[in-house]
């Protein structure tokens, strides 16, 4: 799984400063605006949407898009579009099991568009259920090392409820229930540690080793499932050694 969560890491770093950032961007603010709606839009009193502000601010977004998404959302300024959530589940190369967060205002496009990625890419979709119970929705942290070690956050983050730290190289991934996340983020800033992002998640309870042709192929699928504009979110359950995830 560690092998899955540095490949997200880097991916994530890239994405950030690559061509994608205006689709980055449209994610984050969606994110914002569904979060606002569904639980208010003071981030005071909505954990989610607290953290999916925090997020877009790290990515660099606007300060005025965040504020008006966080409006629209809440209903303080007109525009919002009606998203749902919707997830697909498919197999990809290797046997791969993905796992597709969608958030849309049109079902029928997202489900061509996911469809279509899949089949291009070497993958299929899969019935609803088929994919799903090999991922756990888990809690999320993501921080800086600056010179902390894995005790140190452990030590932070233990009694709120993490149950492991994962060392991706120049970054630190804390794994908690989604229900502690809050918690979790909460306790490593009363510790004055700075972090990156906390969301829930969907990891992996079995993971696909692949070589370097399979992680190819792989990422290749994913990177045409996020390209889709319903698409949040890609989970799959692969694990990349390191020396694979250098050569590709």
């Amino acid at each position: 799984m560690s092998g899955h969560s540095k490949w997200a890491t880097t991916k994530h770093k890239k994405a950030a400063l690559d061509a994608k950032r205006g689709k980055l961007f449209a994610r984050l603010i969606k994110n914002i605006e569904v979060a606002a709606r569904t639980g208010g839009g003071d981030p005071d009193g909505n954990p989610t949407l607290y953290d999916a502000i925090q997020k877009a601010k790290k990515n660099s977004v606007p300060q005025d898009n965040i504020e008006r998404a966080r409006k629209r959302g809440a209903g303080e300024e007109a525009g919002g579009a009606d998203w749902q959530t919707i997830n697909y589940e498919g197999y990809g190369p290797n046997g791969v099991a993905v796992l597709i967060e969608c958030l849309t205002d049109n079902r029928n496009r997202a489900a061509s568009e996911v469809r279509t990625a899949l089949t291009r890419n070497g993958g299929s979709l899969a019935d609803p259920g088929s994919v799903a119970y090999l991922f756990n929705r888990k809690g999320v942290v993501l921080m800086p090392k600056n010179d902390l070690s894995e005790d140190d956050v452990l030590m932070a983050v233990l009694d709120a409820g993490a149950e492991e730290v994962n060392d991706l190289g120049d970054s630190f991934e804390i794994v908690s229930e989604a229900t502690d996340l809050v918690a979790v983020r909460k306790a490593l800033q009363d510790s004055g540690f700075d972090y990156e992002s906390a969301e829930a998640s969907f990891l992996p309870s079995v993971s696909v080793p692949l070589d370097v042709d399979g992680a190819k192929k792989v990422f290749k699928l994913i990177d045409a499932l996020e390209d889709c504009d319903d698409v949040q979110n890609v989970y799959a359950n692969f694990d990349v050694p390191d020396d694979v995830l250098a050569e590709v």
